[in-house]
């Protein structure tokens, strides 16, 4: 059963499960708790697990003005202090993995890894394949329909305010985030970069986030889209816990991870 936290002025919802170090899964845009399902039990056996519904965003309502990925940031932070009660791993899905790189920039002491799917740090124009399509994006339309009956079954704002909170989302995609790769290389937490081979990313924009993130790895998952932890949920939560599980990264021939002055 879910329960509610006051964060930062919102009634926030979210469930946990699960014992052991904290970990929070941060849905994608216009989803819900509830499409963690493929994820939730086996990462809930190793770990405690929170899953927070943000703003907007399954039982969590919306507020006035535009939606930004700096609010649910802090939104998130307030999460980890309150409700978490200190630092977490942050696993990330879109919308969530943007948001889990901001918290990491904005407060490295709440976060003690993080892992990426299928996120980008520049505005839908920059890194997604296809930008066209959120032209097409409406709030009745086919692309949205699985989004609005998750919606609809449990917002507490009802099922008519779901125009609104298409045009905010689209609109957030459009303009943001705005990160550069300095930025990114301010990240101190260990980060696995995860994407599928045929995801909403462009590869070459994932590639750009894990080379400028310092302490990253990579993973592109074969067979998938921007839908990875649904489409290969067993390779996804082997390569989660075995990163959130690793102290190091040891290779037998490294280039990146090459030190700096290996004679000194």
């Amino acid at each position: 059963m879910g329960e509610y936290a006051e964060l930062r002025g919102v009634r926030s919802w979210f469930e946990v499960e699960g014992d052991g170090e904290p970990l929070v899964l941060l849905h994608g845009g216009f989803c819900t708790a509830e499409t963690w399902g493929a994820q939730r039990g086996e990462l809930a056996g190793a770990y405690r697990v929170y899953l927070p519904e943000r703003r907007a965003h399954g039982h969590t309502p919306d507020v006035p003005g535009p939606l930004t990925y700096a609010d649910m940031a802090d939104d998130t932070v307030a999460f980890l202090e309150t409700v978490v009660g200190g630092p977490a791993h942050l696993v990330g899905w879109s919308d969530g993995g943007i948001v889990a790189m901001l918290v990491a920039l904005a407060r490295p002491d709440l976060v003690r890894k993080v892992v990426l799917m299928g996120a980008g740090f520049r505005p839908a124009g920059e890194c997604f394949v296809e930008p066209a399509m959120l032209d097409s994006m409406t709030a009745e339309g086919d692309d949205l329909a699985f989004f609005r009956g998750l919606y609809e079954a449990v917002s507490p704002d009802g099922p008519d305010h779901w125009p609104t909170v298409v045009d905010k989302v689209i609109e957030m995609w459009r303009t943001e985030p705005t990160l550069t790769e300095d930025d990114l290389g301010r990240i101190s937490a260990p980060t696995l970069v995860l994407v599928g081979d045929d995801d909403l990313m462009t590869l070459e924009h994932t590639i750009a986030l894990y080379r400028a993130v310092p302490r990253s790895r990579l993973a592109v998952v074969p067979g998938a889209s921007h839908v990875v932890p649904l489409e290969q949920a067993g390779l996804v939560n082997r390569l989660v816990l075995e990163h959130l599980a690793l102290d190091e990264v040891e290779t037998m021939l490294p280039v990146r991870r090459a030190p700096a002055n290996p004679g000194g």
